[in-house]
């Protein structure tokens, strides 16, 4: 065993033979959209993205499902397979078996595995000082897909943020080990403070993060200004029930990002008058979430190019630096 679960690093990997490792990871989650092929595309780019973010390349999954037994629900599940199975093919695998059980709630994912060059691995804690942070997909999945369930997200942000959710970090792969990067990550439920968090406690560093140079989503600024009552959104309509939702309503963040910025908060260092929504916005939970990659300066013009001829957008947020002294905050926030 080369990497297991004592660096909560994105995947495990398995020492096959020499110059030869497996990738092994597994995800999955209830739906986050409300097409049953958009989900099962989501989902299976998702469980491919701890593959990527491992310098890996994948060779086959598996699908799990939970599913109510349900003959209104249950032909739904064909369509969330061909969403997994499409994405399987553009990622250049097959779905080769899987498992199913019954549940209340859908859920769904994939168990993939990959390989990867023993001595190509990108962990998450080989991060040196001096080298740039680089991400790859904007922050606000979890915002955007909170308020798709509460029916308040436009079409516009709605699409865009699926588009995202659905795209590969196969290309920004490629790009990272062709610009020869040695750690990375991808965001997902711990937010980008949470996962940058991790990279630098295991590589013993601190980071300072441009906040203007951190990617949102179009429209998910906005959808923060709207408020709506839970326990309303799926009620039936009645006279003042829009007042209700301005007086008592809340803003759609999940409660994973209020829980995230909670754990993290002590670690980071923030602009004084940053306002509660942005802060919440860098704790926000990813679903398939773009790559956070650590480039030392010397090969950050090989990764901009890279990236650029395999058109993945990229956005450079900040340097890692020493830690010198354990008072310093693992991230300040400029």
């Amino acid at each position: 065993m080369l990497v297991g679960t004592s660096h909560a690093d994105d995947a495990g990997i398995f020492l096959l033979e020499e110059g030869l490792a497996l990738v092994a990871t597994l995800d999955f989650f209830t739906p986050v959209v409300d097409d049953p092929y958009l989900y099962g595309a989501v989902a299976a780019a998702n469980s491919l993205s701890d593959v990527y973010a491992m310098g890996g390349e994948p060779l086959f999954a598996l699908a799990i499902a939970a599913f109510p037994n349900d003959s209104k629900l249950l032909p739904f599940l064909s369509d969330v397979m061909a969403g997994a199975v499409d994405k399987a093919k553009e990622a250049g695998i097959c779905i080769i078996g899987g498992h199913t059980i019954q549940d209340k709630e859908p859920k769904f994912g994939l168990s993939v595995t990959g390989r990867v060059h023993p001595e190509k691995i990108w962990s998450n804690r080989g991060a040196k000082a001096g080298d740039l942070i680089v991400l790859t997909k904007p922050l606000g999945t979890g915002v955007a897909t909170t308020g798709i369930k509460w029916g308040i997200v436009t079409k516009e942000t709605e699409n865009i943020v699926i588009e995202s959710m659905m795209r590969l970090n196969a290309a920004a792969a490629r790009a990272g080990r062709e610009a020869g990067i040695h750690t990375a990550t991808d965001v997902t439920g711990f937010g980008l403070l949470g996962h940058l968090i991790e990279v630098l406690e295991g590589s013993g560093l601190c980071a300072e993060i441009r906040h203007s140079e951190i990617p949102v989503f179009p429209g998910v600024r906005e959808l923060l200004k709207r408020k709506m009552s839970p326990a309303l959104v799926d009620g039936p309509r009645f006279p003042g029930v829009q007042w209700i939702h301005r007086r008592f309503g809340i803003p759609p963040v999940p409660r994973s990002a209020r829980e995230n910025i909670a754990h993290q908060q002590a670690k980071v260092r923030l602009p004084p008058l940053l306002p509660e929504e942005e802060i919440l916005l860098l704790a926000d939970p990813q679903t398939s979430g773009g790559l956070l990659m650590f480039v030392p300066e010397e090969r950050a013009d090989v990764l901009r190019k890279a990236l650029a001829s395999a058109g993945q957008p990229s956005w450079w947020i900040g340097r890692a630096h020493p830690t010198v002294s354990p008072e310093m905050p693992r991230i300040t926030v400029v």
